[in-house]
């Protein structure tokens, strides 16, 4: 294992003046790029120290540096993507209001949750993230969970970023945005992101950091161009609320169910800690990440909406918008279509497909490396297959491929594209949870050994609110669809349950390192 963990480290440090936080740091301090190199080797070799005492070997490549971590977590949040293909549904439920205020209500308390989280990666800096956490926190049974809410939870994200790209793609390209048309255009995009993260994660890295530019840019000229060049409303058109829904429920109840498309946007930040294993210095790195693309996505998004929404000429026509042949088309195609014309509409729709592709590739990585954590520690079917790392690009390949298959059978056997944001959401924000709460709990038991990025004395304050807040949105989650998505994810839990009783209790033993302290070892002494 040590001859391995050496060419890894090797491999890893040839390629770490590619790095930009390390290089701008060293520039700055006058430091030559020899010991640049050699100070990214000596963290390399710290952080595949700590997984060894874990009892794992060092078999994903640690490349990625500050920028390439937080372009993973950046990525798969993708305001691009989340904030415009839901668009349609907030802008029914609460209209233009339910931008102005939904979106920076949700922030507020999305931060609670994303600093309980990065704490947490300081600790425990390994691809499992949230399932190692609840494992070294409550056991293997929270562990077990934990594992299968975040895998259920990010394949049903996957599902619904590739699909809403596939509805962008449709009327750009001409095709009538008919179910089997837009299946196809969805298989195709998830064959290409399973493509791209088996050829390694040395390209999946560059392409992380690509996107941030692609985000950023494209951002900047959807706002700039709506801004400036698109007909606006009056200022006081923001404020207005209207609930077009169809339900019968009070406006404030619509808005409150309206608040999905914030949540679900404002998701996929742990992205960050599932990379953990092939970044560089993991443990500041890695929580920085996620506190920082929650907080840039949030800016960005909040302005984007606001530019996007100022822009609409009619809020009727722009719900009930089709194509050529009768087939919905999404509302912020029809805005853009109205307020720039139609050929300046397609090119900034083409923007945010591009987004939406990088978004999906980000969440193959994710989901893919959990899988392979899981997998590594016996929790999964076929877990033998799972668990193999292709030798030449050191990557989960059959996770990366089981993630694509089961995102496509997903979609295709779903007809509500709101159902299953419901359930990603809800998925997600009950694995982000389980750890924060039973790290909550311990305050008053056995307290976590803290790694260098700790909340301090605020932990237990903030970790609370984000428990009570992830009750609150989720509850209100769970009613989408004529309660569709509460009654499908009451009938998840039931099946895990059973699944785990009759099956799992007894086989599954949880990680190698669970009842031995060798997580709080690995952890280190900050406090």
């Amino acid at each position: 294992m040590e001859d391995k963990k050496e060419e890894l480290s090797s491999d890893g440090s040839a390629e770490s003046g590619q790095l930009k936080p390390s290089l701008d740091a060293g520039a700055s301090s006058g430091a030559k790029p020899d010991a640049i190199q050699a100070a990214m080797a000596g963290a390399n070799s710290e952080h595949d120290t700590e997984l060894g005492r874990l009892g794992y070997a060092q078999e994903l490549f640690r490349t990625m540096g500050g920028f390439s971590n937080f372009a993973i977590g950046f990525s798969v949040v993708s305001v691009l993507t989340g904030a415009i293909t839901l668009y349609d549904y907030g802008l029914e439920m609460g209209g233009p209001a339910e931008m102005t205020f939904g979106w920076p209500i949700v922030t507020f308390f999305t931060m609670f949750v994303a600093l309980s989280m990065a704490e947490l990666a300081s600790s425990l800096p390994t691809s499992g993230a949230t399932y190692h956490w609840s494992c070294e926190l409550g056991g293997k049974n929270w562990g077990w969970f934990t594992a299968w809410f975040v895998i259920v939870g990010y394949i049903s994200a996957l599902a619904a970023i590739d699909y809403g790209c596939a509805q962008f793609l449709m009327p750009m390209l001409g095709i009538h945005s008919n179910p089997s048309n837009l299946l196809m255009v969805f298989g195709l995009l998830l064959v290409s992101h399973g493509l791209i993260n088996q050829y390694g994660i040395k390209l999946v890295s560059f392409l992380n950091d690509l996107s941030v530019t692609v985000h950023i840019v494209g951002l900047a000229v959807f706002i700039g161009v709506l801004l400036f060049f698109a007909p606006k409303q009056p200022i006081d058109f923001l404020f207005v609320g209207v609930n077009k829904s169809g339900q019968q429920i009070p406006y404030w109840g619509a808005f409150i169910l309206g608040l999905l498309q914030a949540q679900w946007t404002l998701a996929g930040y742990d992205s960050c800690a599932s990379v953990s294993e092939e970044t560089v210095d993991a443990r500041t790195t890695a929580p920085w990440g996620m506190v920082i693309s929650v907080v840039v996505s949030a800016i960005f998004g909040y302005i984007m909406l606001l530019a996007l929404t100022i822009s609409i000429h009619d809020i009727d026509k722009v719900i009930a918008a089709t194509d050529a042949g009768g087939n919905a088309i999404p509302a912020v195609v029809a805005i853009l279509s109205h307020a720039l014309g139609p050929s300046a509409g397609n090119a900034i729709s083409v923007i945010a497909s591009i987004a939406m592709w990088f978004c999906g590739l980000g969440a193959v990585t994710g989901v893919s490396r959990v899988i392979y954590a899981f997998a590594r520690d016996g929790g999964m079917p076929f877990s033998e297959h799972l668990k193999k790392v292709d030798e030449r690009n050191h990557v989960p390949v059959v996770a990366i491929w089981v993630t694509c298959i089961t995102a496509f059978i997903a979609v295709a056997g779903s007809g509500n594209y709101q159902v299953v944001t419901s359930i990603s959401t809800i998925c997600l924000y009950f694995a982000y949870t389980t750890p924060i709460f039973l790290h909550w709990r311990g305050h008053y038991s056995t307290p976590l050994v803290k790694g260098p990025w700790n909340l301090g004395k605020y932990s237990k304050l903030i970790n609370f609110v984000a428990v009570l807040w992830t009750i609150f949105i989720c509850s209100v989650i769970s009613i989408a669809g004529d309660f569709l998505a509460g009654k499908t994810m009451a009938g998840l839990l039931t099946f895990l349950t059973l699944w785990y009783l009759f099956v799992e209790r007894k086989r599954f033993t949880g990680p190698h390192w669970l009842g031995k302290g060798l997580a709080s070892s690995a952890a280190g002494t900050d406090q």
